[in-house]
């Protein structure tokens, strides 16, 4: 042992002397103490009853009150409890609230069903998980495995979880009456003295289950939506998985969107930022796993208060409109200029209609004899275009056989000179066609995405908004499915039908002739599985056209047009102003025609 090291030992025993010398307790604290070890074994030689109640009191009396977050935690005293639901209804909702996490358990649609004639719970149980991550003294608490205290008033709830006598976190709910909302707010009280950051995070996570006869088509429509402030909604990927960080503005809100019904949450405040993620769901009844977690700004008060909204509804397009923030914006109705066709043309017409209480079937019909008859003189243009085309065709054969075959660039300038004498733009069947196209491809979307048609039943089919299994195979068939659907097959034979016919007034020949009859067999594998009502409006679309050409060829005389067009060729030819494209069409032909020479050289 070295010097230092003796020095030192030597000094601790001094202080440990000095220290039991000056705090050695004196005479009277001897005696207080003996009166009290006299009074305990006195208590001693009373009855056993006695003898608790004396100890209860000891207890009661000496034994101080330690916060439970000093024993636990934070919010120690909610960390373990029994699970109880709470229920709230109006005439659209009923929504039941749990008091493991202080959140809406599950949510009810009112006088709604499921294809299997269910109610339409939106979601419910354990995989709907709702609440804070609070970061406490550098710890996470996550309140959604909290046991909050329920306290029911009217028609509106009160959570509340203790972090302390004065810190505790409230979520107030509200149920409005005649709604598809749910109000929410959330109290922070004296959470500034422990709570770090300046921001809070909200986390929603569930699982949303299966509502339509089609799961598939069902996902397909299904996805998180969300909109940056004053600008419009976006979305993630319908069709797979993806995360994606949302950090280019400040959220106005998101939704987790399904076919026909949303749940939206709206916060009075936009949200500093956030992300959502998005999973399809593998298991029989669910369609997507959905999560999003929301940044809301922390601004160190005593009291921090959050509002919300959530709706929590179907997606008919009046009702998401009346909800204001553009809501109705997660209804596709198409691309551009489609979207537009849909909403300011075809969707006013369609609520028109429905307001004289008609059945859906019925219309459909009407709404497609309305677009005939507003499309009927480019129908006609068109048709008188093709007939033209048509009683041309022995005198364009004529051309054909003195040219040749061999020479395509001069067969076509010949073409181009007989069109010119007789008057006839051999496009002008064509563009009328390609106007009406942009309708035809609206209703394309507007079907498919029409609440209204939801469970409405029409002659054989059940459910407008779904395919009609006519026929069920047991087994998946490439490209057709597993069933048959009667309605497409019907628009399929009256598409094969009208080929038939067009292709007897254009007397198109050769491949193009062919190209329209592969073309319905295609539609019949993609709209096998799209709804009874979209197949409906193609068939009648159809059935439609045979009469408009059945009553425009008894008013167009084919001989009196070819008296018309040899007419036009004995007149004398005025010189006018070529168009552009004209021009350039003639001067490719030209090149094309000094290439072919140079190549016969």
């Amino acid at each position: 042992m070295d010097k230092n090291t003796f020095t030192g030992l030597f000094l601790i025993m001094i202080i440990l002397a000095a220290g039991v010398f000056f705090m050695r307790p004196s005479e009277a604290e001897v005696k207080r103490e003996q009166q009290v070890q006299d009074s305990i074994k006195r208590a001693g030689a009373k009855p056993a009853n006695n003898q608790a109640k004396s100890q209860t009191l000891t207890a009661a009396t000496t034994t101080p009150t330690v916060d439970s977050a000093a024993l636990k935690g934070p919010f120690g005293g909610n960390i373990s409890g029994t699970e109880q639901t709470t229920t709230l209804e109006n005439e659209n909702l009923k929504v039941t609230f749990s008091n493991l996490g202080g959140k809406i358990q599950s949510v009810e649609v009112k006088n709604q069903e499921t294809y299997g004639k269910q109610p339409v719970v939106l979601f419910s149980g354990n995989q709907n998980k709702f609440g804070l991550k609070l970061n406490i003294n550098g710890k996470i608490v996550n309140t959604n495995d909290l046991y909050f205290t329920a306290t029911k008033t009217g028609n509106g709830i009160t959570m509340r979880a203790n972090y302390s006598a004065d810190k505790y976190v409230d979520f107030i709910y509200t149920v409005p009456a005649k709604t598809y909302n749910v109000d929410f707010n959330i109290s922070l009280n004296g959470l500034n003295q422990v709570l770090q950051g300046n921001n809070v995070a909200l986390n929603w996570e569930t699982t949303l289950l299966q509502q339509e006869k089609d799961a598939k088509k069902e996902q397909e429509h299904s996805g998180p939506y969300f909109k940056y402030a004053g600008e419009n909604p976006d979305h993630l990927n319908l069709h797979k998985d993806e995360k994606k960080e949302i950090t280019e503005g400040k959220i106005e809100w998101f939704s987790f969107k399904q076919h026909f019904f949303t749940s939206v949450l709206i916060p009075a405040v936009p949200f500093e930022k956030g992300d959502l993620e998005v999973k399809v769901a593998t298991e029989p009844g669910k369609i997507k796993w959905y999560n999003a977690n929301m940044q809301l700004p922390f601004n160190q008060l005593a009291t921090q208060n959050y509002s919300f909204k959530f709706y929590f509804g179907t997606n008919k397009f009046n009702i998401l409109k009346d909800q204001g923030h553009e809501l109705e914006k997660q209804i596709d109705l198409g691309y551009w200029p489609l979207k537009y066709i849909n909403r300011f043309v075809v969707l006013p017409v369609f609520n028109f209609l429905e307001g004289f209480g008609w059945g859906y079937g019925l219309i459909i019909l009407v709404l497609t004899i309305l677009l005939k008859l507003a499309m009927s003189p480019l129908t006609y243009k068109s048709y008188v275009s093709m007939a033209k085309m048509r009683v041309l065709k022995p005198e364009m054969d004529e051309i054909k056989a003195k040219v040749g075959e061999d020479n395509p660039t001069l067969l076509q300038q010949e073409y181009l000179k007989l069109y010119k004498q007789v008057g006839v733009n051999p496009l002008g069947g064509c563009l009328p066609m390609l106007l009406q196209l942009p309708f035809v491809m609206a209703f394309f979307f507007f079907f498919p995405n029409l609440f209204e048609l939801r469970g409405e039943s029409f002659l054989w089919m059940k459910d407008l908004s779904t395919y009609d299994n006519f026929i069920n195979f047991g087994f998946t068939v490439p490209f057709i499915g597993d069933h048959l659907s009667l309605m497409c097959i019907l628009m399929t034979i009256s598409t094969l039908i009208y080929t038939y016919f067009n292709n007897q007034i254009s007397g198109a020949t050769g491949q193009m002739k062919y190209i329209g009859y592969i073309m319905p067999i295609i539609f019949l594998g993609v709209l096998n599985s799209y709804p009874s009502g979209l197949n409906y409006y193609y068939f009648l679309a159809n059935m439609l056209t045979f009469l408009q050409q059945f009553l425009i060829r008894k008013m167009v005389n084919d001989d009196k047009i070819h008296a018309i067009l040899q007419d036009n060729k004995a007149k004398p030819k005025v010189e006018k102003k070529k168009s552009g494209f004209q021009a350039r069409l003639e001067d490719y032909m030209r090149q094309q025609q000094q290439q072919a020479n140079q190549k016969k050289k």
